[in-house]
């Protein structure tokens, strides 16, 4: 029986019956103890969950980046274990399943099964279903100070329960769900411990590679070693731009496309300004093919061989530009200091057996078309699919969404 058959088999003819979340959930919303008060935050053991918890440890959590006191806890009172926290303000639409007793700060609102309701739903199921809430949440926002969820349209948001008149089939059903998406998830969370594996070796092979002993090789300037084209730029207004099919580049990749062009070739840009030069969030160096515009915030280097290109790319991208980078408040690399910096220049046969290695890391660690990052995609779409359609219970008209 194939997946889709087998799915239309588990929610055929299922009876569901709806339940707004303001009946099935206790909620509370979370706080943050006063940060003047040194007792609070000093030696504590009761985890206290923000956002910086599910954007480094994901969205099933059992410990937390930060704990508080048990001084600290209004009341003496936590929030129960295998409970839910769904952000309601600020930024909007995060949710994660907490498997242990604990407090969360003033973001998130808490959800905790009503006595009756945890022998009625298995928490990893609301866990998922809470993706739909989530996503109601992003739809229903008011805007003061801060964004926030309409939180009397997030008490009537409905919750289904299948098969309502046998617990215990509902169980089976919900909890098959969990087992199907589970596994998309785990799926997804090897790979992504492989692309991190993978990255890991690319950048120790990359300064393996691209690390040379005095006298082993000669250096040359970045200026001795490419044609600098940055006189032909043209930066153009967002308003003064006939949208295209031409990529508009600036300092960090494309930001518009335009209808005429300036280049046509392969290119190396590297970031002129711009935070990126010190943070180094994505690569300051990158290499462009066929027509371009160029604005005045990414230099132009033309190079006489790919490999040559490719070299200098990954060597820019591998060390510390500190030392040729001027202005704090508005990092700058001018051409001077670009054209100044120096490269460590093997033989050409070297430079082809070294790019050939690195291109084959990067491939693999940063392709959206191949190598890891496209099959991640592939199966967060495959995961996303099968949930709306596992999610998807028959709802009569009266039930409001």
């Amino acid at each position: 029986m194939s997946e889709q058959n087998f799915i239309d088999k588990l929610l055929d003819g299922v009876e569901v019956e709806w339940k707004a979340v303001g009946e099935v959930f206790d909620l509370k919303n979370g706080y943050t103890p006063s940060t003047s008060k040194k007792e609070f935050w000093e030696g504590g053991s009761i985890p206290w969950f923000r956002m910086d918890d599910i954007r480094v440890n994901g969205q099933i959590l059992d410990n937390s980046l930060q704990k508080i006191s048990v001084s600290a806890v209004k009341g003496g009172k936590l929030f129960p274990a295998n409970s839910i926290i769904i952000s309601t303000s600020a930024t909007i639409g995060e949710h994660a399943l907490i498997t242990v007793p604990y407090l969360a700060n003033q973001r998130f609102t808490g959800l905790s099964l009503k006595e009756g309701y945890a022998e009625t739903f298995d928490i990893k199921f609301i866990f998922y279903y809470c993706f739909l809430l989530t996503d109601w949440c992003k739809k229903n926002t008011t805007m003061s100070s801060f964004a926030s969820v309409d939180m009397d349209g997030f008490k009537k948001f409905q919750i289904p329960i299948p098969c309502p008149d046998n617990p215990k089939k509902s169980l089976e059903i919900q909890a098959e769900i969990v087992r199907i998406l589970d596994t998309f998830t785990e799926l997804t969370a090897e790979l992504t411990t492989e692309l991190t594996t993978r990255k890991k070796q690319y950048h120790y092979y990359r300064d393996q590679l691209l690390s040379f002993e005095e006298g082993e090789v000669e250096w040359k300037t970045l200026g001795e070693v490419a044609e600098n084209l940055d006189s032909k730029r043209k930066p153009i207004t967002s308003n003064q731009r006939d949208p295209g099919d031409i990529p508009y580049y600036g300092a960090s990749g494309i930001v518009d496309y335009v209808q005429d062009y300036i280049f046509d070739g392969d290119l190396l840009l590297v970031s002129e300004d711009g935070a990126n030069l010190l943070a180094r969030n994505t690569p300051i160096a990158f290499s462009i093919s066929g027509k371009s515009w160029v604005n005045n915030h990414a230099h132009v280097l033309k190079f006489e061989t790919y490999a040559e290109r490719r070299y200098v790319e990954y060597y820019l991208n591998s060390i510390d530009l500190s030392p040729y980078i001027s202005g704090a408040a508005q990092p700058k690399l001018n051409k001077k200091n670009l054209e100044s910096i120096s490269i460590p220049n093997p033989s050409f046969e070297e430079k082809k057996r070294i790019v050939a290695i690195l291109d084959k890391f990067d491939t693999l660690t940063t392709s959206l078309t191949q190598g890891l990052p496209r099959e991640i995609e592939l199966r967060q779409q495959q995961y996303a699919y099968y949930r709306d359609l596992l999610l998807s219970f028959p709802k009569p008209e009266s039930v409001e969404a």
